[in-house]
């Protein structure tokens, strides 16, 4: 299981620095013709915004598993040892339910915008608004591969097996 959790989190890392690494080189390219040629892709523009929106969404259970996001734990620290472990527990519930429901609400963006397309790309919004229940649902498998670490111990699992207290990651 360890080892299927690292291939799933490897290749979601990979996918994410494709994007980067995608994005970045059409930005480079039109800005390298526009200055050399005085004539640029017309499409650069909208598949680097298109390139970003799916990475921060595809990234996003990335930042959740190891702590990335913004954490606000003042009352958290101030409770005692089980008191944090049930706050942990109902953030965790509250995280799932939202995360499902952002999943849903992706699914219905997506089906109002099949038939629009994008100004230069032609291509079907479909693919543009997929990112939400994709990303969303990213998140779900993510929280569930650290949940228990994370509900015992105020823990976030690191690649290596490395793990950071939730403070430390959230200060540091």
């Amino acid at each position: 299981m360890r080892r299927l959790e690292r291939l799933f989190v490897a290749l979601n890392g990979a996918v994410v620095i494709a994007m980067l690494s995608s994005m970045a080189l059409i930005v480079g390219a039109n800005v390298a013709l526009r200055y050399t040629t005085n004539h640029s892709l017309p499409w650069a523009d909208e598949a680097a915004r298109y390139l970003m929106i799916w990475m921060t969404f595809v990234g996003a259970g990335l930042a959740l598993r190891w702590g990335g996001h913004v954490a606000i734990t003042n009352l958290h620290d101030v409770l005692s040892t089980r008191s944090q472990q049930i706050l942990r527990v109902v953030i965790v519930l509250i995280l799932l339910i939202f995360f499902a429901f952002m999943v849903h609400v992706g699914l219905q963006y997506m089906d109002r915008a099949r038939f629009q397309k994008t100004p230069a790309m032609r291509l079907s919004f479909l693919y543009v608004y997929a990112a939400m229940p994709v990303g969303f649902s990213l998140l779900i498998v993510h929280l569930l591969l650290i949940v228990g670490p994370f509900i015992r111990a105020g823990q976030y699992k690191q690649e290596e097996g490395d793990v950071n207290a939730i403070s430390g990651a959230a200060n540091g």
